[in-house]
This record gives C-alpha cells, sequence and structure tokens, in this order.
C-alpha cells in the first residue's frame, strides 16, 4: 500500500521516485532520446475440454470444465508520445528475459536514438546486471550506455503505463480461454497492429503539481 503515517520514511522515498517518473512524462517528444514504458504480466494458458458451441438462436455455449495448458508472460512495450506499443510473448518472467527484451528495445526497435529512457516497476528482476549474465560485456555495455532507467515506487505500478496498455489488451484483444502460446501470439499481434496503425497515443495528464494538490498527504514533513 501507499504510506500514509506521517512518520513513515518510505513517504520521502515514494514521492522522490513519483515526481522523477512524473517529469519524465513531462518531457516533450524526442524521437532521438524516446521514452519507453515496459510492464510485464502473466497469461495463464487453458484449452476447451469440449468445443464451444452455437445453438441456432445464436447463443453462445462454452463448457465450465478446461485443461490447464501452462503459463505465459507478456511484456508490454510503449511509447506514449510515439503512439507506438509492442507486446513479447515469453515462456517465463526472469532477469534473463528482462534482457532480452531491453536488448531487443536499444538494438533493434530504437537503434538510432541517442539514448533511450525506460520506465519500468521497481522489481527485483529489472537489474542491469542480467544484461552482463545474458550478453557478453563489451555488448552489456553498450546497451547500458543508451539506457536511462527509471523506476516507479514500490506500490506505484500504477503510474507506469505500459500498466494501463496491459489492462487495455487484456480487455480488447485476448480471448478468456488461450490455448497455448501460439494463439496467444497471434491475439496480441493483431491487436498491436490495429493499435499502431491507428497512431493510439497516450495522453498522460497527472503532473507533479497536480500530485502536490492531491497527494499532498503523502509529502512528509520537513525537519527544521
Amino acid at each position: 500500500m501507499i504510506p500514509h503515517a506521517e512518520d513513515d520514511p518510505a513517504r520521502a522515498a515514494f514521492v522522490c521516485q513519483m515526481k522523477q517518473v512524473l517529469d519524465v512524462y513531462a518531457r516533450p517528444y524526442d524521437p532521438a532520446r524516446p521514452v519507453v514504458c515496459l510492464d510485464e504480466a502473466r497469461r495463464q494458458l487453458v484449452s476447451e475440454k469440449r468445443q464451444p458451441f452455437t445453438d441456432r438462436q445464436g447463443t453462445r455455449y462454452v463448457d465450465y470444465e478446461y485443461k490447464r495448458e501452462g503459463v505465459a508472460t507478456l511484456y508490454m512495450v510503449c511509447e506514449p508520445l510515439g503512439g507506438y506499443r509492442e507486446v513479447l510473448v515469453r515462456e517465463s518472467q526472469d532477469r534473463f528475459n528482462w534482457a532480452r527484451v531491453v536488448a531487443h528495445l536499444i538494438e533493434e526497435v530504437y537503434p538510432d536514438a541517442d539514448r533511450l529512457t525506460l520506465v519500468q516497476d521497481n522489481l527485483s528482476a529489472h537489474t542491469a546486471k542480467a544484461l552482463y549474465e545474458v550478453f557478453d560485456p563489451g555488448r552489456a555495455r553498450r546497451i547500458l550506455r543508451k539506457l536511462e532507467i527509471v523506476s516507479t515506487p514500490v506500490h506505484g505500478s500504477w503510474l507506469n503505463i505500459a500498466e494501463l496498455e496491459l489492462s487495455v489488451l487484456v480487455r480488447q484483444g485476448l480471448s478468456e480461454r488461450i490455448p497455448g502460446m501460439s494463439a496467444l501470439t497471434t491475439q496480441v499481434n493483431a491487436w498491436k497492429d490495429a493499435r499502431n496503425q491507428d497512431q493510439k497515443g497516450v495522453d498522460w495528464q497527472f503532473t507533479t503539481d497536480d500530485a502536490r494538490v492531491k497527494l499532498k498527504r503523502l509529502y512528509p514533513s520537513i525537519i527544521t
């Protein structure tokens, strides 16, 4: 939960990191220094035990029983001002896959950028050292030199725009039951392509000035 007690030192940490994120969101669009948000979510894969059918009146029937087919991880990449997003489907969620996703962004999606600012949740798997575990030292260092990491505060994942995009994906683009990785990839790609084609940007309106008013209770008392 967001810290509320006046003597809780976590309040200062929350405000500090929140303002870092909000300052990043306030930057003007610069294709040479894109701001990209990253978030991930696990998705249960299930298949039908009995094939659904639709009767003559158009009513669709789905059996309540299903078969578990494992779990996949969705890595949501979102550039709010660029109107771009990408969803990468992986079998697991760990620091190694995080490193590969970051390398994909730096080397393939934004190879010509001078620097990429990455906004992400404050998770243990989001660690720069993983780049040195996955890639040779020279490549890892080249990636890090082009990377600025900004973490949302603990219990402040709502500040990550990629988390909002994941919510939109679940509501708009995914079936309730998806039998496997191939079907999941097909669905997320169809949603991603349609959303990118429409150039759906993100109009983030919560600013540092808003935070001072609406979240005033979170600001620690100044010691004099």
